[in-house]
């Protein structure tokens, strides 16, 4: 029996601009990057509230991966919207935007069937719901979560009190920065260990990774890429990969081996989000297209 992977998170509509090109409404949302990469690996479930405005051929996209859509509900409004544009360090959105609309009243109730899942990604929400999510599952083999600067700027006691029951913690090296004080990902990778997570891995854009815990450190550059149209949720992509291939283990034990290879798949998925706006790229790709990139990174990166 295959393990499931619970998302609760953003299902959203993006507005982007960057030097590529510009986007209206195309679908994005930390649950639905997150969902197609990680559905390449291991069956998702997700939590998340849309809008009236919520098109029918998003939904099929998750359903045609196999993604199981009962934990998603569907309230009177508009679905969450974000609208931002990058300009010269393409590593970093400017936010024009946020409407939160429905995504406001967010209230992550767990289906019974989810609440066994096994592996648990508590996506950039409100670390008070975070909570509340993870006080609705049951036993699971391995739980992360992300955040985002709001949540540190508004809700850091929250926050603190999260980190503390986490294994692990998935954060972009701006965020890793806000939260510490830290000048650099490699002193707050060190900070957020003392917080309680065993790991941590910092996310930072073009320039790959950092894994922190009990073993050191491992870092990679990201993935070769030539042309990259829109960043826009690669770090979300990067959790799905890295959630993907954990959960495909047929015995899943927390390591540093294991951690590892999950940031590496986590680098490959996110080298092909960055490729088009959106999910426009990342949505068409098999498994094999992924295994491919694999190889080309473990090329990439090998010693003489």
């Amino acid at each position: 029996m295959k393990n499931h992977i619970l998302v609760v998170g953003s299902l959203a509509y993006d507005s982007i601009q960057t030097p590529f090109g510009k986007v209206e409404k195309t679908l994005g949302g930390s649950a639905n990057y997150f969902s197609v990469a990680a559905s390449l690996l291991s069956p998702v479930r997700v939590v998340g509230v849309v809008g009236e405005d919520y098109n029918q051929t998003d939904i099929d996209l998750l359903a045609k991966r196999g993604v199981d859509l009962s934990g998603m509900t569907k309230a009177h409004g508009k679905t969450f919207h974000w609208s931002g544009f990058y300009e010269g360090d393409m590593n970093e959105a400017k936010t024009l935007k946020t409407d939160l609309n429905v995504f406001e009243s967010f209230n992550p109730v767990l289906p019974t069937l989810y609440q066994n899942s096994e592996f648990v990604f508590l996506a950039n929400i409100d670390p008070d719901l975070q909570i509340k999510v993870l006080e609705q599952v049951k036993n699971p083999k391995f739980v992360a979560s992300d955040t985002m600067n709001l949540w540190i700027n508004i809700k850091k006691p929250s926050l603190l009190n999260l980190l503390k029951k986490l294994p692990a913690v998935l954060l972009n090296e701006g965020e890793a920065k806000l939260l510490t004080g830290c000048s650099n990902a490699i002193s707050a990778s060190k900070e957020i260990l003392k917080m309680g997570p065993k790991y941590v891995v910092v996310k930072r854009g073009e320039y790959g990774f950092v894994l922190a815990g009990p073993d050191g450190f491992f870092m990679l550059p990201a993935v070769p890429i030539a042309d990259v149209v829109d960043p826009t949720g690669a770090g979300d992509t990067f959790a799905g990969g890295f959630y993907g291939y954990l959960s495909s283990l047929t015995n899943f034990e927390l390591n540093t081996i294991n951690l590892k290879w999950a940031c590496i798949y986590g680098s490959v998925l996110a080298s092909f989000t960055v490729e088009g706006f959106g999910l426009t790229k990342l949505s068409q790709i098999t498994k094999d297209d992924m295994i491919q990139r694999l190889r080309f990174f473990e090329q990439s990166t090998k010693h003489p």
